[in-house]
Order: C-alpha cells, then structure tokens, then sequence
C-alpha cells in the first residue's frame, strides 16, 4: 500500500469505507475531479489499495487516454481557453468504451485507452472482461461535465487555489509558474470557464482540499 502521511491516510480510509458500504450494479463508477495539478492521479492511485483492502477489485483508468487529435483539440486555435475545455477529449468514445459497459444493462467488456495524444494515434487497447463489483476509479479534468454526471455512483473533487495548481504543473512540466502568464491562459482561463459552467463542487459526492499534500480535509 502506499504510504503517506497520517492525515492523508485517514482521508482516504474514510472515503474507501464510504465506498465500500454502496452497492455496485453491477459496478460501482467513481471519478477523480480536480484542475489541473491538483493531485488527481496521485490520489486515485492512493485510493485504488485502500479499496482493494476491503475486498473491492478496483478499474483504474485517465480520462488522459481518451483525447481528441491535435486537428480538434486546437480547432479554435492554440491558446484557447475555450478550445481546451470543449475540445480535449473524446466523450463518445469514453462511453463507449469504457463507461457505458459498466452501468447496469452494459456488457462489462471494456477497453482502457483509446488515443495516444503524446504520439497523437489511435490505441488498441485490449478488450477486457470486468466482473460484477469491480470498482471503476477514473482521475482527469472536466469529469463532473454534464454530459458525465448520470455516470458516477460517486465522485470526488480534489480542490487547490490556481496559484497551487499552476506551480505543481510547472514544476511537473516545466511550464511558468506565474498564473498570468501567456502561455498558461489556454489551461487556467479553461479551467475557470469549467468551474464556472459545470460547478464540480457542487455535483461532487465529496470535496477534498488537497493543496497541503501531507494534510489534505474533507469539506
């Protein structure tokens, strides 16, 4: 199991027990929200061992593995906000693949990928046959979009500040650590137009704050 502090433990040991007391029909569908740098991989990840621990076979996937190609992440142009929110990943095909097989009328034969945008190819991912109770942990940006909300059986919003959000991406990516920057308009000014329009906070099942790695809280 990973470690990691006290605190975090204890968070994620109460959300792993919230989880294991609901029902899968026959899965149980559970995503990991936040913006960008907020520590979504990293805690589902964390998550993944707590649940398995209770006797729960876990699904991990990214939303990260189902984007659109360059043609159509940056139709409306390079820098835009906009273009990053609506246009990065591939909804249909997220569906199709990977949730539409686990709610309760599904086939339970999933695939975990679909696209390589660093290579910007198709994947042929394996086909893969889920049994009933398995739990789906899916992280990535923009999962509490409306076009997604009917999926979860529960979600999680992992909250930081822009400041944290930028200064964790730029010391992942090398990007600059300055909010205002020009080359980071396309993902902040992205994230706020989501924030503003879908209201994860709101539709998230629970809401982490996680800028303090060691102390993350449950609001």
């Amino acid at each position: 199991m990973v470690s990691c502090s006290n605190r975090r433990e204890a968070v994620l040991q109460s959300i792993a027990a919230t989880l294991a007391r609901l029902v899968p029909d026959p899965y149980l569908l559970v995503a990991v929200d936040g913006v960008d740098g907020a520590g979504k991989t990293v805690f589902a990840d964390e998550l993944a061992p707590y649940l398995i621990a209770r006797g729960r076979p876990v699904i991990r996937a990214t939303v990260d593995r189902f984007h659109n190609p360059k043609h159509v992440r940056y139709r409306r142009g390079r820098d835009s906000p906009e273009g990053f929110y609506r246009d990065s990943y591939n909804y249909p095909q997220l569906k199709e693949y990977l949730l539409d097989p686990l709610r309760p009328s599904g086939s339970g034969l999933i695939r975990r990928a679909a696209f390589d945008h660093e290579h910007d190819a198709p994947v042929d991912a394996p086909l893969e046959s889920i049994e009933p109770g398995a739990v789906l942990v899916l992280d990535g940006i923009f999962l509490h979009r409306r076009e997604l909300l009917r999926y979860w059986d529960f979600s999680i919003f992992l909250d930081v500040t822009t400041e944290v959000s930028v200064d964790r991406c730029a010391a992942r990516d090398g990007t600059s650590p300055d909010p205002e920057a020009a080359a980071n308009r396309r993902y902040v000014e992205g994230q706020r137009l989501y924030l503003k329009e879908s209201m994860p906070k709101k539709h998230a099942s629970i809401v982490v704050e996680n800028s303090a790695l060691d102390a993350p809280r449950i609001i």
